[in-house]
C-alpha cells in the first residue's frame, strides 16, 4: 500500500508522468505505507486471478481492516472500478477510479523498484515472469492432458506404420509365395498368414506341425492338403530363416499399431469427446492434424470443415468453372459411410454442421462432457433414416404427419404425321376442267392489250397499268431513231394467241424484254457508225 504525500500535483494528469522520470522524484509523490510478501506462487496466483475477476481475496481483505480500517477518512485509489465496488460494498471504504489513478499507477509500476526496497532486480524480474506463466496459463485453461500435438504425431504415426505394414505384408507374401503359393489364396488375413510362416517355415512341415491355435479346423485342412500337392519351388533353410524374420517385424509392428490406436483413442476422448462421438477417433485426429490444432480447428467455418483434405478437387473446380466437391476427411464418417451415394452430399453437409459445433464446444467450453456429441450424431442419424425411407415431413403443423403427394399418372399421347407439312406448294387438282380452258378471263385480256399499247408508246408497265414516265429533254436525233425502232411493229405468234391468259401475259412480257435489249443493240451500232464517219471527215 501507498500513500500520496502530495495530491496538488495529481491534479496536473498530463504532466504526472514527468513527476515519475526518476526514484527519487516518485518518493517525493507517494511513499510505501505497508508491504506483505506471498508465501509461495501458488498463493500470488490465488490473489492475482482473484484480482483479474474482480473479486475479493482473503488476504487482502485482512490487510484492508487492519490498515486501510484506520483511515477510513481517505480514500483508497483502485485501478479497476468493479473491485472498487465490492470493497465499498464489503468493507465501506470510499474508493476512487479516474484517469488521474490510472496515470498514478502507471508510474507507480515504472519506478516500483526504486520505492520498494530490499529487493534485487534480478529476483523482481524472475518473480514477475513466474507469475506471469502462471496466470497466462490460467487464463487459458490450460492442462497437460489438453495438449492436441499429441494427437497430431499419434495420428501420423499411425498412417506411417499402415503404409509400412502394407509394403512388408507385400513383400513377405511375394517372397514365401515363391516356396507355397496356395497359401495366399486359402489365409487371407494377413496377420495370419505371417504367425502360420513364423511357426510352420518350410512347407513340408504342415503335416507334422500343429496351427489350431492360429488357424480353424477346415482352414488347417486345406492347408495341409495344398501343401503336399503344392507346384511351389524348393528354397534353402537360409531362405527361410530370412523369411520368418520378416514375418516377426510385421507382428510386433502390428501389436505396436494396436497399442497406438488405442493411446489415440484415449487421448481423443480426453480433448475433443464430443468430436470423437460425431465422427469417430481417427477421422477426428486427421481433421485436428489438419488444421494444425484443435483451437484453429474451432476457428474454421462448417463448410471448411467439410471440405477439409480435398482443396486440391476444391480450387481445380473453380478454375475449370465445374462442380465443386462435397466432402473431404469427413468422407471417412461412419454417419456418411452408412447413406446411400444420393444422399451422401447432404448427410455431409448437416455432419459438417454439428461436427463444427462440437469442436468449439471442447475446444472452448469447460465441461468434458460427451452429451453434446451425442445429442447432435443422433439428430444426425434421424435425419439420415427420414432420407432413406424417402419420408419429407411438413415444416408446418404438428410435423409428425407424412406430406401428401399426388400419384403420379402416366398420359401418352399419339401423334399422327401430317403429310401435308412436306411441300411448300399450293396443292392443284391435276385434271384441269374444260370450262377453264375455253372461257378467257377478261381482267388478264385487259391487260394484255394495256401491256401491248404501252410497249408500242415505250412506257413502262406495272401490275398491268403503263405508267407515266418524266419527259427529258433529247437531241433530235435521239428521238427521230427511237421513233423508227418503236414504228416497227411486234410480231404476233398464232401460238401466243392459243395460250391461257396467264401464259399470254408473260410471253408478252418476255417479248418486250427482247425488243429492249434489241433497241440497245440498234443504238450502240448506230453510234459506232457515227464515230466512223466524224473520223472519215476528219482525215479528209
Amino acid at each position: 500500500f501507498l500513500q500520496v504525500l502530495n495530491e496538488k500535483k495529481l491534479q496536473e494528469v498530463d504532466s504526472l508522468w514527468k513527476e515519475f522520470e526518476t526514484p527519487e522524484k516518485a518518493n517525493k509523490i507517494v511513499k510505501l505505507k505497508h508491504f506483505e510478501k506471498f508465501q509461495d506462487t501458488t498463493e500470488a496466483l490465488a490473489a492475482s486471478t482473484a484480482l483479474v475477476e474482480g473479486k475479493l481475496s482473503k488476504n487482502l481483505k485482512k490487510i484492508l481492516k487492519k490498515i486501510v480500517a484506520k483511515d477510513a477518512h481517505e480514500q483508497l485509489a483502485v485501478a479497476d472500478a468493479k473491485l472498487g465496488g465490492v470493497i465499498k460494498e464489503k468493507l465501506n471504504l470510499s474508493c476512487i477510479h479516474s484517469p488521474m489513478v490510472t496515470e498514478l499507477m502507471r508510474g507507480i509500476r515504472s519506478q516500483i523498484e526504486g520505492l520498494i526496497t530490499g529487493l534485487p532486480s534480478r529476483e523482481m524480474a524472475a518473480m514477475c515472469l513466474g507469475l506471469a506463466h502462471s496466470l497466462s496459463r490460467y487464463k487459458l485453461k490450460f492442462s497437460p492432458d489438453k495438449v492436441d500435438t499429441m494427437i497430431i504425431q499419434a495420428i501420423s504415426l499411425l498412417d506411417d506404420l499402415d503404409k509400412e505394414l502394407n509394403n512388408y505384408i507385400m513383400r513377405c507374401r511375394e517372397w514365401y509365395g515363391w516356396h507355397f503359393p496356395e497359401l495366399g489364396k486359402i489365409v487371407t488375413d494377413n496377420l495370419t498368414y505371417c504367425k502360420c510362416v513364423r511357426k510352420v517355415g518350410d512347407r513340408s512341415n504342415f503335416a507334422s506341425s500343429d496351427v489350431s491355435d492360429i488357424l480353424p479346423e477346415e482352414i488347417e485342412e486345406d492347408v495341409k492338403a495344398a501343401a503336399e500337392i503344392s507346384m511351389g519351388t524348393e528354397v534353402s533353410e537360409e531362405d527361410i530363416n530370412n523369411i520368418i524374420h520378416l514375418c516377426d517385424q510385421v507382428i510386433e509392428i502390428s501389436e505396436y499399431r494396436t497399442q497406438l490406436y488405442d493411446y489415440l483413442k484415449n487421448r481423443m476422448m480426453a480433448i475433443a469427446p464430443n468430436l470423437t462421438v460425431m465422427v469417430g477417433e481417427l477421422v477426428g485426429a486427421r481433421l485436428i492434424a489438419h488444421a494444425g490444432s484443435l483451437l484453429n480447428l474451432a476457428k474454421h467455418p462448417a463448410s471448411t470443415v467439410q471440405l477439409l483434405g480435398a482443396e486440391k478437387a476444391l480450387f481445380r473446380a473453380l478454375k475449370t468453372k465445374r462442380d465443386t466437391p462435397k466432402f473431404g476427411l469427413i468422407y471417412h464418417a461412419s454417419l456418411v459411410g452408412q447413406s446411400n451415394t444420393k444422399n451422401k452430399g447432404k448427410i455431409s453437409r448437416m455432419l459438417a454442421a454439428k461436427t463444427a459445433l462440437t469442436i468449439r464446444y471442447d475446444a472452448l467450453g469447460e465441461n468434458t462432457s460427451a452429451e453434446m456429441g451425442a445429442e447432435n450424431r443422433l439428430k444426425v442419424e434421424t435425419r439420415l433414416r427420414l432420407l432413406e425411407e424417402r419420408g419429407i415431413r411438413r415444416i408446418s403443423g404438428t410435423g409428425k404427419a407424412l406430406a401428401k403427394t399426388d400419384k403420379y399418372q402416366n398420359k401418352s399421347e399419339i401423334k399422327v404425321f401430317d403429310p401435308s407439312g412436306d411441300s411448300t406448294l399450293p396443292v392443284v387438282s391435276k385434271k384441269r376442267k374444260i370450262q377453264e380452258v375455253d372461257e378467257p378471263d377478261t381482267e388478264t385480256a385487259v391487260k394484255a392489250k394495256k401491256f401491248k399499247a404501252a410497249m408500242k408508246e415505250g412506257t413502262a408497265v406495272e401490275d398491268g397499268e403503263p405508267v407515266k414516265k418524266k419527259k427529258k429533254k433529247k437531241d433530235k436525233e435521239k428521238q427521230a431513231e427511237e421513233e423508227e425502232v418503236l414504228s416497227e411493229e411486234l410480231p404476233t405468234s398464232p401460238v401466243i394467241e392459243l395460250c391461257c391468259p396467264a401464259t399470254r401475259v408473260a410471253l408478252l412480257f418476255h417479248d418486250a424484254l427482247f425488243m429492249a435489249t434489241f433497241v440497245c443493240l440498234q443504238n450502240t451500232e448506230k453510234k459506232k457508225k457515227k464515230k466512223k464517219k466524224v473520223k472519215n471527215e476528219g482525215e479528209d
